[in-house]
């Protein structure tokens, strides 16, 4: 773990857990007497629906069943998702484009991933040369992407890779291994990587000695050419600590919020700081990188797991994966706008100019909104805002 100089307060974030635990612990837990650790969290499943509300099971004989499926509640949610961010309007799937998800992992046995090939792993807890998840949060991200059953992917057919960064225990990893997974992404020349996951801000930017992080890393990438997605974090409400997640707060990593299910600001989302701050250090924003930047589904997510089965989520995790998937069939269309690791961040920046320019503010608004960002992911018009440029 890196050691760091004026850190007082540790973000944690739960792991995936029954709702039956998860009403009953707090959504962010602050951890006293750590003045020196900055860990890196997931900032995703912070609650999974018991299987008996939102699972559909056909039952046969002898005890057993014949298949687990979604709810049609849940699938109903997906279309309505899709519908709200014109992804049903769009027909592509990510061909060509390749993404790297850091994460806890992927579990490949899923039947919603059974056509899934991956073009790469790299386990940074136990090494491991096969792929797993033992926590179940990496599943779930990277069938929001890729899925191809139940669940529908955004880009299915993206060429995909994992870095398993987090421990499965508690969801966990430091700041140094998540920059370090961030770095092999960059060897892999992807296009993307997405990064469902942060930490609390306020680092000091100017320490000399406070070591190389993942923003460091995410910035490296950045100037490569590759678009990097991260998100908001899930401290929004009363437990607010006044920014975005790091390190989605990097001015040139596309930070993402989240909306409920009537296209709304969700209210664990974090808002974000973009007046600047003394204590800790938030330099002032300017457009197009305000934070967070754009916002996508965040509340009861339809998402698969790593049980062979299929849950509701909420958080800024899944609404970082369909920007991520809505970026891969932007490049699909317009590959033009890639450079695959080999370029600079002009690309990026055209990107991120793009995003401000498609998408759907919120009723009233005018510029942006440190809740709402620049507005509401629009997939449709991303792509056809890159064909009039």
């Amino acid at each position: 773990m890196i050691e760091m100089d004026d850190i007082s307060e540790l973000q944690i974030l739960p792991p995936i857990v029954p709702i039956e635990q998860s009403e009953t612990e707090d959504a962010v837990l602050i951890a006293d007497n750590l003045e020196n650790v900055r860990i890196i969290v997931s900032v995703g499943l912070a609650i999974m629906l018991a299987f008996s509300l939102y699972w559909a099971i056909t039952f046969v004989g002898d005890g057993g069943f014949s298949s687990v499926r979604p709810s049609n509640s849940a699938l109903e949610i997906q279309e309505s998702y899709s519908e709200m961010v014109q992804f049903n309007q769009v027909d592509l799937d990510g061909q060509g484009v390749s993404v790297c998800i850091v994460d806890s992992g992927i579990d490949l046995s899923h039947p919603d991933l059974s056509s899934l090939t991956l073009s790469g792993w790299s386990d940074f807890i136990n090494q491991e040369s096969e792929p797993y998840d033992d926590n179940g949060h990496g599943t779930s991200m990277a069938g929001i992407l890729v899925a191809d059953g139940w669940m529908e992917g955004i880009a299915p057919n993206v060429n995909l890779f994992i870095a398993k960064a987090l421990d499965g225990a508690n969801g966990q990893g430091s700041d140094e291994i998540v920059a370090q997974a961030i770095d092999w992404c960059i060897a892999q020349n992807v296009n993307i990587i997405s990064l469902s996951l942060g930490g609390a801000p306020g680092i000091l930017p100017f320490n000399p000695f406070s070591g190389r992080d993942s923003g460091d890393a995410a910035n490296d990438a950045i100037n490569q050419g590759i678009v990097v997605v991260a998100a908001a974090g899930n401290d929004g409400g009363p437990s607010d600590d006044g920014d975005v997640a790091h390190p989605s707060s990097e001015q040139l990593v596309i930070s993402v919020g989240g909306v409920n299910t009537d296209g709304n600001h969700w209210s664990g989302s974090s808002v974000g700081d973009n007046n600047g701050n003394l204590f800790p250090i938030i330099l002032p924003r300017q457009d197009p990188n305000k934070k967070p930047e754009i916002v996508a589904p965040a509340e009861l997510v339809p998402v698969i797991n790593n049980q062979n089965s299929w849950s509701l989520v909420d958080g800024t995790s899944a609404s970082t994966v369909y920007v991520t998937g809505a970026i891969a069939l932007l490049l699909e269309e317009h590959p033009e706008l890639s450079s695959s690791g080999q370029g600079d961040s002009n690309s990026v920046v055209q990107i991120k100019q793009l995003i401000v320019n498609s998408v759907n503010p919120s009723e009233g608004q005018e510029g942006h909104d440190d809740n709402y960002g620049y507005g509401l992911l629009q997939i449709k018009d991303l792509i056809i805002a890159a064909g009039s440029v």
